[in-house]
């Protein structure tokens, strides 16, 4: 209710990470796939956090789980170091998840 009010934003809706490419996958692009983290309802207690008024042992009384939704993110030929990717992950069990991902080309061995 605090964050709503004062219109701080909320980060638990935020996944941010950095793709590591080599020089040649950033040269010629590539679909890779990220695993994402979204929260959702616990499954054994239903999001309420207890059952028969004992807190669920699977979600410590929070009511949310911790599910992980894989995506696949295409990255254009030419993109360039620090170059950076936003989407959201939704799904029809669980809320859902503003993605950040921030491109690092590594630097070559040769």
């Amino acid at each position: 209710m605090r964050d709503s009010f004062l219109g701080e934003p909320v980060a638990r809706d935020l996944f941010e990470t950095e793709l590591p490419l080599s020089p040649r996958e950033a040269f010629a692009g590539l679909v890779t796939p990220l695993v994402v983290p979204i929260r959702g309802a616990c499954p054994p207690c239903g999001g309420r956090g207890e059952s028969w008024a004992e807190p669920c042992r699977s979600c410590d009384g929070s009511g949310e789980a911790l599910f992980h939704h894989t995506v696949k993110v295409a990255v254009p030929p030419g993109v360039s170091d620090g170059a950076t990717f936003r989407f959201r992950v939704t799904s029809p069990h669980t809320g859902s998840v503003r993605v950040n991902v921030r491109i690092a080309i590594q630097p070559s061995l040769v």
